[in-house]
Order: C-alpha cells, then sequence, then structure tokens
C-alpha cells in the first residue's frame, strides 16, 4: 500500500472526528436533520482547518443510502466511494488551477442538467474558490441562483472578502476557526500514539504553537519530526527541526533586553547564529514568546501541555520582566519583522535593532529604572510672551501640580533657528504639530521622536526621519502618510506640499547675517575667549 501522508491518513471521516468546529458541526447536522438542505454552501477559514474535509463530510451525509443522514457510516458504499475520491456525482474542484470560464463550463454549467449517476446529489465542490476569474464567477452565478434541485454546491475559500457578494449572498455561511492550543495538543499526542512514537509534551505544544491553528500544518510538522526521528521526539528535536530557538534561550534575551545588557545580547545572538538559525526564525520565536508573556502577565489563560514547571517559569519571567516592557519589545519587535524581510544584512540589522530597542532611553516602559532623562528640546521663540495672569505661573495655575519629568509628554528632537524666518516658522509649526500628533497615538510620538525639518524650499518642506523603519512605518501607509501631512497643512496653510525621507536632507537656508556656531564645551569656551579677549 502507498505511504500517506499524516494529514490524509488522518482526515476527518466523520463529524465527530472534525475537531475544534463543534458550532459547524452541530449546525449542518440540525440542518440534515429537518431536511433543511440548502443548494449552495459556502465554507470560509484559514487554510487546515477542515473546510474540504466538512465539505465531503456533508457530500457522504446527503448522499448516503440510508440518508440524508446526520451521522452517516463509513461502511456505506457510497461513503466509501466518496472517501476514496471515486464517486462520480461529487466533483471536486480547485479553482487555483481551474479559474477560467471555459473550466467552469466545462465542468458545471454544460452538466448540470444531467441527474446523478448513482448518488442522490451531484455535489461540486470548489475549494479556494476566491481564485476564479470575473468572467468564471459570472458563469457560476446563474447555476447557483437557480440550481436544478438534485444540484448542491460547497464553495470553500481562504478569502471571504474576495468572493463577488453576488456569490456570497446565494450561499450559507459557515466560519471555520482556528483550532486552540489544546485542541491540536489533543489532536498530535493521538497521532503521535497511532504511530507508536513517543513524544514529550512540551515537544507536542511546541508544535501546537507553530502551526498557528491549523490541524493540516500541525500534523505536517509532526510528519516531519517523526521522520527525522529515532521514535522518541523531545522538545529539543523539534526546536532543530523548526528552525527555532528554546524558550529559555528567548527568556534570557528578553531579560538581556529589560536590563539593556549589551554584551549579553550579542553572546546570545552570536550563540543563536552558530546554532544555524535564521533571524527572521529568531524574530519569530522572540514574537511567540511575548505573546504568552503577556498573556500571562494579565492572567489570560494560554492553555498548553499541563507542564507545572513551564507554567511557573513563564510566570517568572513574566512577572520578572514586566507588563510595560513586554507591550514595548512586542510593539518593536512586531515593526521590526515587517521590515526585516527586505533587508540584505538581516543578521547585522536584527543585532542592532534588538540593541536600539534594549538601549532606548525614550522608551515609556524604562522610565524610572536609573537611565538617564531624554533630551530637553529647546524651543524656538516665536514672539514675546504674553502677559501672565496673577493665578498663572508660566502657563499653569498656582494652586496645580506642576507635572513632574515622568509625567511630561514627549519633546521631539530641538533644532536650532536658522535666521530664515520661513524655515524658523516651519520649526515652530513642527514642534506644535509633534504635539498634536502625539495626544493622537503614542505610537506616531515614538516614530516621529527623531524626525526634523530637513529643509523648507519655497512652501515646500522636508521632514528627515533618522531611521529607516520609522520612515516605513509611516510613509507605506497612506492614514498615517497624510495625517503627518495634514498635520502640516492646517498648521502652515493648504498649499504647503510635505516630503517624508530618510538621511541627510540638504541643509536649511540661513540668511547671511545668521552664524551657525556648532561648537560646544571646551571647544566653545576657547572661541569666546578667542573673541572677546576675555581670560
Amino acid at each position: 500500500m502507498a505511504y500517506l501522508s499524516l494529514y490524509r491518513k488522518y482526515r476527518s471521516q466523520t463529524f465527530g472526528d472534525l475537531v475544534g468546529q463543534d458550532h459547524v458541526v452541530k449546525t449542518l447536522q440540525n440542518a440534515i436533520s429537518s431536511g433543511r438542505i440548502a443548494h449552495s454552501y459556502l465554507f470560509t477559514g484559514p487554510r487546515g482547518t477542515g473546510k474540504t474535509s466538512s465539505a465531503r463530510l456533508l457530500a457522504k451525509a446527503l448522499n448516503a443510502e440510508n440518508g440524508p443522514t446526520p451521522n452517516p457510516s463509513d461502511d456505506d458504499p457510497i461513503c466509501k466511494l466518496i472517501a476514496e475520491g471515486n464517486c462520480v456525482d461529487v466533483v471536486e474542484l480547485d479553482a487555483a488551477s481551474e479559474a477560467g470560464v471555459e473550466n467552469i463550463r466545462e465542468a458545471i454549467v454544460d452538466v448540470v442538467e444531467y441527474r446523478p449517476m448513482m448518488a442522490r446529489y451531484k455535489i461540486f465542490i470548489i475549494d479556494e474558490v476566491h481564485d476564479l476569474s470575473g468572467k468564471a464567477f459570472d458563469a457560476l452565478l446563474k447555476t447557483i441562483e437557480e440550481p436544478p434541485p438534485h444540484i448542491i454546491f460547497i464553495l470553500a475559500t481562504t478569502e471571504y472578502n474576495k468572493v463577488p457578494p453576488t456569490i456570497r449572498s446565494r450561499c450559507q455561511k459557515f466560519e471555520f476557526h482556528r483550532g486552540s492550543i489544546q485542541d491540536l495538543v489533543t489532536r498530535l499526542s493521538y497521532v503521535a500514539k497511532q504511530e507508536g512514537v513517543t513524544i514529550e509534551p512540551a515537544a507536542v505544544t511546541a508544535i501546537a504553537r507553530m502551526a498557528d491553528g491549523g490541524f493540516r500544518d500541525a500534523l505536517t510538522l509532526l510528519e516531519q519530526a517523526i521522520v527525522t526521528s529515532d521514535g522518541s521526539i523531545s522538545v529539543a528535536h523539534v526546536y532543530d527541526q523548526l528552525g527555532l530557538i528554546s524558550e529559555e534561550l528567548v527568556d534570557g534575551l528578553l531579560q538581556a533586553m529589560r536590563e539593556a545588557d549589551v554584551p549579553k545580547i550579542i553572546e546570545t545572538l552570536n550563540e543563536v547564529a552558530r546554532m544555524g538559525r535564521d533571524p527572521r526564525a529568531v524574530l519569530e520565536s522572540m514574537l511567540h514568546r511575548l505573546g504568552d508573556l503577556t498573556r500571562v502577565a494579565y492572567g489570560v489563560d494560554i492553555g498548553g501541555s499541563g507542564d507545572t514547571t513551564q507554567e511557573a517559569m513563564l510566570h517568572e519571567t513574566a512577572a520578572r520582566i514586566g507588563r510595560d516592557v513586554l507591550l514595548n519589545f512586542r510593539s518593536s519587535l512586531s515593526e521590526a519583522h515587517k521590515v526585516i524581510r527586505d533587508i540584505s544584512l538581516p543578521r547585522l540589522w536584527l543585532e542592532s535593532e534588538i540593541i536600539r530597542i534594549a538601549t532606548d532611553r525614550k522608551a515609556p516602559t524604562l522610565a524610572g529604572q536609573g537611565q538617564s532623562a531624554p533630551k530637553q528640546a529647546v524651543v524656538v521663540p516665536v514672539a514675546a510672551p504674553k502677559e501672565l495672569n496673577s493665578t498663572e505661573t508660566n502657563g499653569q495655575r498656582r494652586d496645580e501640580p506642576r507635572q513632574t519629568e515622568s509625567q511630561a509628554s514627549p519633546v521631539v528632537e530641538s533644532q536650532a533657528p536658522t535666521g530664515n524666518p520661513d524655515f524658523d516658522r516651519v520649526l515652530v509649526a513642527w514642534q506644535e504639530i509633534f504635539a498634536d500628533l502625539s495626544k493622537l497615538s503614542k505610537t506616531m510620538s515614538a516614530r516621529l521622536l527623531e524626525a526634523k525639518i530637513g529643509s523648507v524650499e519655497g512652501k515646500r518642506v522636508y521632514l528627515e526621519f533618522s531611521r529607516q523603519i520609522d520612515h516605513l512605518w509611516v510613509a507605506e501607509v497612506p492614514k498615517r502618510q497624510s495625517a503627518v501631512v495634514d498635520a502640516f497643512k492646517q498648521k502652515l496653510g493648504e498649499d504647503w506640499e510635505v516630503e517624508l525621507g530618510v538621511g541627510k536632507a540638504k541643509a536649511a537656508p540661513a540668511e547671511p547675517q545668521a552664524v551657525e556656531l556648532a561648537l560646544e564645551g571646551q571647544k566653545l569656551a576657547d572661541t569666546v575667549r578667542e573673541i572677546f579677549g576675555a581670560n
């Protein structure tokens, strides 16, 4: 007998075998029992969650000799043919490879008038239906709208929104959910036992997490681990096969980031590199672990293998790092994960990015932990200050407490006035724009914190970002870019244009009388003595 992959060997053959989709099973069984059988169904959900298997089960339930029945028997001859893929009255089409209008006409439209040869219904199962062409959907529409009584359509898709509304409105929709960690662990443990394989509980949990709720993906990963093992699968073996890093290493790296221990960060990343791990996989391992730590920190049950030692370590690590730091790391590393796929030297870039995140003094989660305070901005003066009321001092009421440094809003990087009226006007506006945008989004505030005005030419502003990741975060999402551009136009005027960029911009034009002394410390003191002859 030819070898069958695990996901084919353990494909659900009854509604009772369909794990994690109880809402679908119950609804279909009730409809069959009451005789309320629709002429078209639309199964939607992530890959590997049982859509095609459910379509075959529904075909068996409707065409069983003693049916329609909510519990078809495996011994039924029609059900056997359907399970083997040999029933001529159950036609399966893959829209990805048969997307054209001619394919649909030949396979469906031209044959729907013929009655089934051996079964009760002629059933068409169209997988990934969203891949059909527009004309193919048009050809299918009339048939789905008014099908003959012996025809039933079961459409499956992973991208529901790509299915035309005219098709969606004529189908009964069933949403398939991702399997929970516990459902996947239970199923994987059962399959491993049936295959005579010994596997550590932590290894089962690791596979379940990597499958991301997909039963087919989980069985494929388990099969890979079985093939490369000697009959006993450890968690270290699973990590090695999946290209991941252990939870202990991830926890150590996160703790080093928490303490801004740069030597430890570099040492850990070098160890990971020696293991041959891909930098992208390192980021994924960190994000998976941060997800678990965040849930634990907020008291959310994450399921799992029931290993008390692992759970205790998870709670201890979450408490040691802290909620705010976990959220900060999770946000920053998620942004890094979006960018790393386009980086030519991902290992060096990842090391630099992790060090930057760890040592970022502006992160609110690190405030009060002994780090140096952020730089103070120098606000460009515009006009003489207005006279203060007797009840106010420096813009605050006397009976109100002053904001402490830790409570103050973030301040954008300061720039010295140039003497050019247009440029200095934009500098003042930029201070106000940053303050307004910071109130709308903390993430936007963090991304704009180190941006500065690069140049002003006529009514065109060049906003310069010091880091590419910050520029991409703003520029690649139209909604974010529009927020920045609109803020400038509100302050400066609708006829102004704003350009976003990275790196060194053109120097701002200065008036002839303006002289910039880019000196500090001892050099500045020496210059003063030289000019004024002071001792």
